[in-house]
This record gives structure tokens, sequence and C-alpha cells, in this order.
């Protein structure tokens, strides 16, 4: 199997290096626990020299910015991370972290945790990949938080550095080989997207009829109340539709029934969402119950229109989407919907198109083929070896022994 040999080398620095066990130590007396300073929303500014991140997007579009003074004036008067240093969120997503760049233009906000720590005994990188199957310690009521005290106290294991280092090769050509396959993967849905503009872009030669004319429209209804795990069937909420039905929540009771090529559509998202007017072609009879805020469309004549290329027609529809003003919620009514234009080519050349679609989606979509089935395997295969490399049987207990 892939990386036996890598494997097998820590296993023969362990043997060299540290026959007996491994240290381990609190991550307190790793290096000095830091934490951000908090900065004020009066304090931001849709513009300014300094942009303000939150660790989920920092290094990508800011939330903000900050003036140069009040930069300056925390980098004088608190602690601030260097470049190299493991910044981890303290809040929100407990633990996920980011390796800060150094670069003045980016900024922490109080909601981040690092260790100031000088690498002597734990290299940063390998403290990142420890960080990511640590179960960290928080307290709170309904907003989870992790404080300094908490992680000072977390053990972690040190091996010697040479170890470290030629665990961190490791992992890190692992994340750079998923990084390459994402990156494929990107650009096969940008592929995808163009190629389903073009084959569904058609002229004054192709009927164009409302979608209420060849649509049955019908509402979901809420299911709050009747959330079970061990339910039978499938809620489809915004949730189910956004992530290709990777997220699930189960009802006991088919409460809004939905049937075998029924397609369903998201009427509510928020400003600039993704989920918005996003479908889901229903693929089963008594699978599924229709959530509130999301709509069923039913082919009335399926001699005329196939179910699956009216799915691919009206997929985020451009006709839909211009109702999202990127400030508020939109809320899709049902004469927005019905109200748009379908074209309707020949069923021949629908059924062409769909053929089409369905092999460029399965490329850039499908999980269970092509790039999407691989980069599943690298992230399963990564995680197994990451947990192996990163297990150490502590000193003490091989000296009890």
């Amino acid at each position: 199997m892939m990386m036996n040999k890598p494997v097998n080398k820590i296993e023969k620095l362990i043997e060299e290096l540290c026959p007996e066990g491994v240290e381990f130590e609190m991550l307190g007396e790793v290096g000095k626990v830091c934490m951000c300073k908090r900065i004020f929303k009066n304090q931001t500014s849709t513009t300014g020299q300094i942009p303000f991140y939150k660790i989920g997007t920092f290094g990508n579009t800011p939330n903000a910015f900050i003036a140069q003074e009040i930069f300056d004036e925390y980098r004088r008067k608190f602690s601030f991370p260097k470049k190299g240093d493991v910044l981890l969120s303290a809040s929100g997503t407990i633990g996920r972290r980011v390796i800060y760049d150094g670069e003045p233009a980016y900024f922490q906000d109080s909601n981040i945790i690092w260790i100031d720590n000088n690498e002597s005994k734990v290299l940063n990188m390998f403290l990142y990949y420890l960080y990511s199957i640590v179960t960290w310690q928080t307290e709170g009521g309904t907003i989870k938080r992790l404080y300094n005290d908490n992680l000072k106290k977390i053990q972690i294991p040190i091996p010697p550095i040479t170890i470290q280092k030629e665990i961190v090769k490791i992992l890190d050509n692992f994340t750079r080989l998923e990084a390459e396959l994402e990156a494929e993967l990107e650009a096969r849905k940008k592929q995808y997207e163009h190629y389903r503009e073009e084959l569904l872009t058609f002229g004054d030669d192709v009927e164009f009829r409302a979608l209420g004319e060849v649509c049955e429209f019908r509402n979901g209804k809420g299911h709050e109340k009747k959330i079970d795990e061990n339910g039978k069937y499938i809620v489809v909420n915004s949730k189910f539709v956004s992530t290709e039905g990777k997220v699930k929540k189960y009802s006991a009771e088919q409460i809004s029934p939905i049937f075998k090529d029924d397609i369903l559509m998201v009427m509510s998202d928020l400003p600039n969402g993704k989920a918005l007017a996003k479908c889901f072609r229903v693929d089963h009879n008594d699978k599924y119950t229709l959530n509130q805020r999301i709509c069923s469309l039913t082919v009335k004549d399926n001699d005329h229109l196939n179910a699956k290329y009216l799915f691919f027609i009206l997929s985020r529809n451009r006709q839909l989407l211009r109702y999202d003003n990127g400030v508020d919620q939109t809320n899709l009514r049902k004469n927005d919907i019905l109200k748009i234009q379908i074209p309707i080519p020949p069923l021949s050349k629908q059924k062409e198109i769909v053929a089409i679609l369905d092999k460029f989606n399965a490329l850039a979509n499908d999980i269970s083929t092509g790039l999407p089935a691989e980069i599943s395997a690298r992230k399963k295969q990564y995680e197994y070896y990451r947990n192996q490399l990163l297990t150490f049987k502590p000193l003490e207990l091989q000296d009890a022994n």
C-alpha cells in the first residue's frame, strides 16, 4: 500500500532515537499561549489600509478593514503572531487552523489563539498537523469557546525534531497532492458550467414556454417537530440540496410526499448564497419528504419535456438569481418561479443534452466516480496515515512495563 516505506522509515527513526517512547508535555510548557485582542466594530470600515480577517476567511476576502494607526498600536502594545505560527479558532469551528504568513496586511480577531513557540522542542508545522487530531476541551453555553487554560493543559507528544521533520514532509506531500486534485476538480467544474451554459442556450428557432404551463408546483411543509434520526424519510431542506444530498436529516413521517423525477428547488437563501434556486431531482418514490421553503415541480407531459433536462435548465437559473440583490435574504415566490421562460427543443435533443451533461456532471460532482472519488479516497488515506504517524507511546507507559 502507498506510504508503507515512509511509515517504515518513521518506525526505524523511532527505534533508533526514542525506542523507550516519547515524552508528552502540556502545550503551556511548549510556549506561551496568546490570544489576539478584540477589534471593535466601530474600528473597522469598508475601506482602510489593513485587511481584517476572521480565521475562516484568512487569506481570501477580508471581512473589513482597519486603519494603519490602529494596527500599529495593536502591534506595539500586545502579542502578535509571527510568520509560521499556527493560528487556532477559539470559537465557532473550534480548532480550525491556518499558518500565519507574516504579511502585515493580515490581521486576526479576538477569537484566535496561538502558541508563541521558538520551535526548539516542537516544529510549528508538526503542531499544525497535531492540532487536527486533538480533542478540544471547551467551555461555554450555547456558543462553545476554547480558552487559554484549556489549551495550556492539552498534552502533546514531543518526538525528536528529526522525526517531526520527517512526519511533516510526509503529510505535506499528502496535502500537496490533494490540493492539486482539488484544483483540477475546480477546473472541471468550470468546464462543466461552460458546456452547460452553451448547451442550454437557444435561439428563436426553439419553443419557449412559461414554467407554470409545463409543470405542477407544490410547496413543502415545516418538519422542525418531526425530525427523527431514526426516521425512514430524508427531509429535503436547503442544506440537503446545497450539499448534493450529503447532509441529511430524517423524519419518521412523510408530511409532504415527493415522487420520482420531481424537481426540488431552494426558494430562500442568504444574500449572495449558493443555495438559492439550486435543484435536486428525486431518484426514488417513498424516500423523501419536502421541507418548507423548498418547492417541488412535476412535469405535466413527459412526452414533451424530459424531467432531467428540466433539472439542468432550472438549477441556479439566471432568471431566478436576479432576485438576489446581494443585501437582503432572497425569498422566491411561487409566481417568480412559474413565470420564467423554459426552452423546449425536441425531446430527442433534450435527451442528447442530458447524456452529455450527465457525463460532465459525473466527472465534476459524482463522489463515486472520477476525481471526486479519488479526492475522497485520498482524504481517507491521509487521515489514516496522519493518525498513525501522530500516535506515539508515552515514555512513562513504556517505563511502567
